[in-house]
């Protein structure tokens, strides 16, 4: 008699999944912002300004359909585009909602042709683990480039580029940048 084959045990689904955002989502994301917000670690926005870019947000929601956590990728350039806006719910930390976000949304900049993606933050050992560097010098784009995107009204532009304007809200966040695949470092 041959001894029964052990049990292959299939990995746990995470209990939550990521999906784009809906405009009945920005009540939550803008609950979620709030608490980061009054701790100077994301800057909050009118509703309005959630509305008008619901369709670079990912949300993470658990079965009960509660969002748990939220995430945006915004293209900056034709090759460059910022995550931002990435939080987790307090009791969700450390259980792989932020993990699962900047990875779609990584997929998310690669479907459209970003090549690099920047951000903004404190979380740096976070964003290290997810293939982001410091960025060394202020040269992430052309001369020409920069010219561009100075006209641009967007906070996050001006964060990228490292505007005195935006220094009172940007005092402390470590500026990081990710190539990703099909791009070398210049």
């Amino acid at each position: 008699m041959t001894a029964p084959l052990p049990s292959v045990t299939e990995p746990a689904a995470p209990p939550f999944r990521v999906r784009r955002a809906r405009t009945s989502d920005v009540a939550a994301i803008k609950r979620l912002v709030a608490p980061l917000s009054e701790r100077r670690i994301l800057i909050s926005k009118e509703s309005v300004a959630y509305f008008e870019a619901i369709q670079e947000f990912r949300v993470a929601e658990t079965p009960e359909g509660d969002v748990i956590g939220c995430g945006a990728l915004h293209v900056m350039w034709e090759d460059l585009g910022e995550v931002r806006t990435l939080a987790a719910a307090d009791s969700w930390r450390g259980r792989g909602v932020g993990h699962a976000l900047v990875e779609q949304l990584l997929a998310d900049a690669v479907e459209v042709g970003v090549q690099r993606v920047f951000c903004l933050t404190f979380e740096v050992p976070f964003f290290e683990r997810h293939g982001f560097e410091v960025m060394a010098d202020q040269s992430a784009v052309d001369p020409e480039v920069y010219s561009e995107l100075l006209r641009s009204s967007d906070e996050g532009v001006a964060e990228f580029l490292d505007l005195a304007r935006v220094k009172p809200n940007t005092l402390g966040n470590t500026r990081m940048i990710r190539w990703l695949p099909g791009r070398a470092k210049e």
